[in-house]
């Protein structure tokens, strides 16, 4: 038996993080070495198509006849097949790394237990599932789209005190803020860390808004746009072709754009599960979905959905557009945005 010690898998997730937003496809992976109880290497997957965190780390060793005495703590299974790169697990018999500890097996299909089971044949030392849980929560997008086959599923609104997303009434073509700046901010922050956003026809056409990253780092996120009969006008702003957008229609359009693409589907059919399979189709792993009403409540009925952001803003307005009927599941985290109050939801 493998003498470890827990808090290297801590640290391998801390590492993993680091790539938030930037991995996909790829999932998040941190990995550190040891050689009599001190680091003398670590590293984490930057980018998909760049070194794996395996092959950071090791390079990261000065003295490389340390390898073959050290033990190697990593968040994910080595991959065992060839991809983009190579596969880390020949890279660590490679180097005759004797002790391997696992945080969890990978979901993809072609590692899943392959990668294990080549350092086992070679003679390695493996133990798996220490800090299972949280490596596995590290990756939740990951290990959601290969074991459901679907996106993992934000769901995102703003409410007023009162319970309302909305006012009766508005004098101009913009969203009506109900938070305040820091909180504004914040959802930029989960843009830039996801893959796509989902809005419906009448968001659009109410508030018109970029759907784009602005108040934080990071690139735009691919822009889902539910039309059913491409009613939308082109002078709004998310015909205008700047970043990856996907409009779900009922109708065909043959026009050629750069970055504006098409999917015909059935609305008298099940909404929600649709769009998770033409997501689940183009790789995507994480779906924000940010409304309107009518649009998050297909996914609440649809129970297709894992976290919800629910931000609740210092305003009232008496009467309006009501939040969705949401049987909340279990209170993940509260935080506070100066007089806004942003509540976190998961579905267990």
């Amino acid at each position: 038996m493998i003498d470890f010690d827990t808090k290297m898998i801590n640290r391998c997730i801390q590492l993993a993080y680091s790539g938030l937003g930037s991995t996909y496809p790829n999932p998040m992976v941190g990995c550190v070495i040891v050689h009599q109880d001190k680091i003398i290497g670590e590293g984490w997957h930057r980018r998909a198509g760049e070194p794996h965190a395996e092959v950071n780390a090791i390079r990261s060793v000065k003295d490389k006849s340390l390898l073959p005495k050290g033990t190697l703590y990593v968040s994910l299974e080595p991959c065992s097949h060839f991809g983009k790169t190579p596969p880390c697990s020949d890279l660590i018999i490679k180097y005759k790394i004797p002790k391997i500890v696992i945080g969890t097996t990978d979901p993809f299909a072609k590692v899943s237990g392959t990668g294990i089971a080549k350092l086992k044949e070679a003679g390695c030392e493996v133990i798996v599932g220490v800090l299972e849980k949280e490596c596995q929560e590290l990756n939740k997008r990951f290990f959601t789209f290969h074991q459901k086959k679907r996106p993992y599923i934000f769901l995102k609104w703003a409410e007023t005190r009162d319970g309302f997303m909305a006012p009766e009434t508005k004098d101009k073509l913009a969203p009506k803020w109900i938070t305040n700046f820091y909180s504004r901010q914040y959802v930029h922050k989960i843009r830039s860390e996801e893959q796509a956003i989902l809005v419906g026809t009448n968001t659009i056409l109410h508030d018109n808004p970029k759907l784009n990253v602005r108040d934080w780092f990071g690139g735009n996120l691919l822009r889902v746009v539910i039309d059913k009969d491409l009613k939308i006008p082109r002078n709004f702003l998310v015909w205008n072709d700047e970043q990856s957008t996907l409009f779900i229609s009922e109708k065909v359009n043959n026009e050629s754009f750069k970055n504006t693409s098409f999917h015909k589907i059935d609305f008298s059919a099940n909404l929600p599960q649709q769009i998770c399979n033409v997501l689940f189709e183009k790789n995507i792993q994480s779906l924000i979905v940010e409304g309107g009403r009518s649009v998050l409540q297909q996914f609440i009925e649809a129970n297709l959905w894992d976290e919800a952001f629910v931000f609740v803003g210092n305003i009232c307005f008496e009467k309006g557009l009501k939040s969705p009927d949401f049987q909340k599941k279990t209170l993940k985290e509260v935080r506070e945005f100066d007089e806004d109050t942003l509540f976190i939801y998961s579905n267990l």
